[in-house]
């Protein structure tokens, strides 16, 4: 159960926009195990003003970097999680045109029990 936290300038092309969050939803499922129709995304859209990064920590990024904020089940290895970041900022790239520079991603595992999808009730607790 991911929840995606996307975070993109507002110059972003609506259909980039909807591509971005097919890449990364394809990742997750084929890299990362996540299920089908498990798709809960939260894109907000920043001025430069309120999407702040170094142009420069580590990488050299341009006006078009994004941040991705990943949260889902703890347990993956450090392989599968490359892998993700990997299929990320290359399909971003494929289908967006975006620099793989300017793909920020940080993922936050939960133990299964933190989720509840509605009606009060913790559907993955054992």
């Amino acid at each position: 159960m991911p929840l995606v936290r996307i975070d993109l300038p507002n110059t972003t092309a609506p259909a980039d926009r909807a591509r971005i969050v097919d890449v990364v939803y394809d990742a997750l499922r084929h890299v990362a195990g996540a299920p089908e129709d498990d798709r809960f995304f939260i894109l907000t859209e920043h001025g430069p003003d309120t999407l702040v990064m170094d142009r420069t920590y580590l990488v050299a990024r341009t006006e078009q970097a994004l941040i991705i904020q990943i949260t889902l089940n703890a347990g993956r290895s450090t392989e599968v999680k490359k892998a993700l970041f990997r299929a990320v900022a290359d399909g971003l790239h494929e289908r967006t045109g975006i620099r793989t520079e300017d793909v920020f991603i940080n993922l936050i595992e939960v133990p299964k029990e933190n989720w509840s999808f509605g009606g009060g009730k913790a559907q993955y607790a054992d």
